[in-house]
């Protein structure tokens, strides 16, 4: 019975033109045990503020329970402070040659041609599923050598292991990973609630049979080059480079 409360709360739709896009409830069970249920929208919030309200709320919640203060330290900006900093950027230089930058990076790209067991459908859905496995860690361990041997983070090594499963897969040698970046490259933004979150196009080119050495170094100057033109939004680039939907 609490899980299905629970299912048809969080199932609830959020009317996006009324505030606030947070909703509490709170099931009795008895004078002790309580249940709350947070529902959060993603257009407010991203998966770092999910730690930061739990935790809030937890000093919060124990703070109050012994009869002390408010124990949370005041935020140096607000999240309103970072959307006018946001829109002064997009409107200044730097924000032209982020886009010079993706648009170059963005130019005809193509679609990965992965064969699956069935059909498409006419009609796309996000019915998805998760593959959960476990690397062993004397396997990690030489994944960790090998990127600090090749001055690469062990995330692009995996990444560049990726892009090579793709290429064997689809036959195609120019491969395009989405990954998502926690966008709060300012310390001020550490401690904030909202949606910070962006998704960074990821390119590599795998033509002429580059050792996985040589590809590493190619994989890291593209996440490099990526990062350093992270702060433009990934809306105003769609507008900008009008892609076929």
């Amino acid at each position: 019975a609490i899980e299905a409360w629970l299912r048809a709360g969080a199932a609830e739709p959020f009317d996006l033109s009324r505030a606030p896009l947070l909703r509490a409830k709170l099931l009795r069970l008895d004078d002790q045990e309580h249940v709350l249920l947070l529902v959060v929208h993603h257009i407010v919030a991203d998966g770092w503020s999910m730690g930061i309200l739990a935790r809030e709320l937890g000093a919060l919640y124990a703070a109050f329970c012994a009869g002390q203060p408010n124990p949370l330290a005041a935020l140096p900006i607000q999240f309103a402070d970072y959307a006018v900093w946001q829109r002064q950027r997009l409107e200044g230089p730097s924000a032209e040659g982020d886009l010079a930058y993706w648009r170059e990076q963005l130019k005809e790209l193509q679609v990965l041609q992965l064969p699956t067991d069935r059909a498409r459908p006419a009609r796309l859905n996000y019915h998805g599923a998760r593959e959960r496995f476990e690397i062993e860690p004397s396997v990690l361990a030489e994944l960790k050598a090998l990127a600090r041997r090749e001055n690469v983070t062990l995330y692009m090594l995996l990444l560049g292991a990726f892009q090579v499963l793709l290429m064997r897969y689809s036959g195609q040698h120019d491969v395009v990973v989405g990954s998502p970046v926690a966008g709060r490259h300012r310390t001020e933004l550490e401690g904030l609630i909202g949606y910070f979150v962006n998704t960074l196009v990821l390119r590599s080119d795998l033509s002429d049979s580059p050792s996985f050495v040589e590809l590493l170094a190619r994989v890291r100057q593209a996440c490099l080059d990526a990062y350093a033109h992270q702060e433009l939004p990934c809306d105003p680039l769609v507008a900008e480079m009008s892609p076929q939907r």
